[in-house]
């Protein structure tokens, strides 16, 4: 893989385990934590929305779903 897919895969893996620790967060919880751009958080949480392991039960707020994980 590219070093800038593993980056990218890095990112949203550290994304999704901080969602779940934290609980409920605001896209800007992101940005801060990260040190990233609002467009790059908001397609990191698509993917992982597309996978449904997040979802937004509000707007700019971000939640795990319900989901199974394994994560290693």
């Amino acid at each position: 893989m590219k070093p800038s897919t593993d980056r990218m895969l890095v990112r949203i893996k550290s994304m999704y385990l901080y969602i779940s620790k934290n609980g409920t967060v605001t896209t800007q919880d992101l940005v801060d934590e990260f040190g990233i751009t609002q467009r790059t958080v908001q397609r990191d949480l698509q993917i992982l929305a597309y996978n449904n392991l997040v979802h937004s039960p509000s707007r700019g707020k971000w939640s795990k779903t319900k989901k199974k994980v394994k994560v290693s």
